[in-house]
């Protein structure tokens, strides 16, 4: 019979797992459950649910900095952040849609913990940074029950940082989280972004990259093939018929006019440009950090690559080949290039070998399995083989924290 067990503190985490050490009772962590089909499936019954451990334990605008319990929703965050003028800087997606969650203004919108177990960020990694690039410190319960606590509250406190950085995706496999702190920023003064029309993947790569090099300050580089950009909410999108490039620039509202200016002189070569309002841009922006547009066909499989940005189109155009005609039915391009969403029709293997090779032999990456069904995840890597060594060294960073193996296994390799 599956139990779910909710503690309310975090001497109460270490109470449950403590236990379930005892007991060899395995569990699965969990917030809201909205990244639960991330991963392979857990092989466990029981859930241990950190969503009772919340609240914005500190918050100091001026110095950049908030601490919160790991349960805390996601929308108090924003929330907060919102009120004082500032933002994660890694852009925090929201995969709800993408995963079939219900994603409602009162659904659960996701937790801070699960946000950072999981790495996520959005179009703004590029210029700022991964997730775990903002976690200054991190407190949690390994899978020994152990209590411990890493990091600090300012950037300087270097003391643990690399323990921070390890937790940060670990997808609930090494230990329980129970407390934050991440850096903030003050959210931009406005933003502008700027659309180059019509090109091809191989032309769009080129546009990013030249944008990105750039002294421009570039905070956001995306591709949409026509079929893609034709489901945006934003109209002067969807009613153009044309792929679009879109580059984004924030800051002071003269600093941004001029660049996007200027951004459009430099590349209009390539091809028309327009220029989106804010509003229009922050839609826009949402839609491609979110892969909102190629959630459907709701059984699509769904993969998401991180490759060099060079190479994307020709990652997009070798698995385009490698899968056959007709098989792949949609696609975007992020991260200058770098991050490729792949929608690809349903099979028992999810075209995972003609993925991977297409990113073997275009320069390495790596291709996650982000969408497909339980028995698929099961059997086919959800995430990149690694090399005999490495795959043996995170063997043993997994052993020293849960050597019995009861936090969530399964979840990022078979087995444990």
């Amino acid at each position: 019979m599956s139990q779910t067990y909710r503690p309310d503190t975090p001497e109460q985490v270490a109470d449950l797992i403590t236990w379930a050490l005892a007991e060899s009772t395995p569990l699965a962590l969990r917030g809201h459950g909205t990244k639960a089909a991330l991963g392979r499936p857990t092989n466990t019954s029981h859930a241990l649910d950190l969503s009772g451990i919340a609240g914005i334990v500190d918050y100091a605008p001026e110095e950049l900095v908030m601490t919160a319990r790991a349960g805390t929703s996601m929308a108090e965050v924003r929330a907060a952040l919102d009120a004082a003028g500032q933002m994660l800087a890694f852009e925090p997606p929201d995969w709800r849609p993408l995963l079939g969650q219900p994603h409602g203004p009162a659904d659960p919108p996701g937790t801070l913990g699960g946000l950072v177990a999981c790495n996520l960020a959005g179009s703004r990694r590029i210029s700022a940074g991964a997730a775990r690039d903002h976690v200054l410190g991190i407190a949690g319960v390994s899978g020994r029950g152990e209590a411990f606590r890493s990091g600090g509250r300012v950037v300087k406190n270097v003391t643990g940082f690399d323990l921070s950085k390890l937790l940060t995706g670990s997808m609930g496999t090494l230990a329980a989280l129970t407390e934050l702190s991440l850096k903030t920023v003050p959210r931009p003064e406005t933003s502008a972004t700027v659309l180059v029309l019509g090109l091809d993947a191989a032309d769009a790569v080129q546009a990013m990259t030249r944008a990105l090099g750039s002294s421009h300050e570039v905070s956001g580089a995306a591709h949409l093939p026509a079929a893609m950009a034709a489901r945006s909410a934003v109209a002067a999108i969807a009613g153009d018929g044309r792929a679009i490039t879109a580059l984004r620039v924030e800051g002071p509202d003269p600093s941004v006019a001029w660049r996007c200016q200027a951004l459009r002189t430099e590349l209009t070569a390539l091809g028309p440009t327009e220029a989106l309002s804010h509003d229009d841009g922050a839609v826009l922006w949402g839609e491609v950090s979110d892969a909102r547009l190629i959630a459907d066909p709701a059984d699509a499989v769904l993969w998401r690559l991180s490759v060099p940005p060079a190479q994307g189109a020709r990652v997009l155009a070798a698995v385009r080949h490698g899968v056959g005609e007709g098989h792949l039915s949609g696609w975007q391009m992020d991260w200058g290039g770098g991050l490729l969403w792949l929608a690809l029709a349903p099979t028992p293997e999810a075209h995972a070998g003609a993925v991977r090779d297409a990113v073997a032999h275009h320069g390495g990456g790596h291709a996650t399995l982000i969408r497909a069904g339980a028995d698929v995840r099961a059997h086919v890597p959800v995430f990149q083989p690694q090399p005999a060594p490495l795959a043996a060294l995170s063997r043993r960073v997994t052993e020293s924290f849960d050597p019995k193996g009861i936090l969530s296994p399964g979840r990022m390799a078979e087995g444990r």
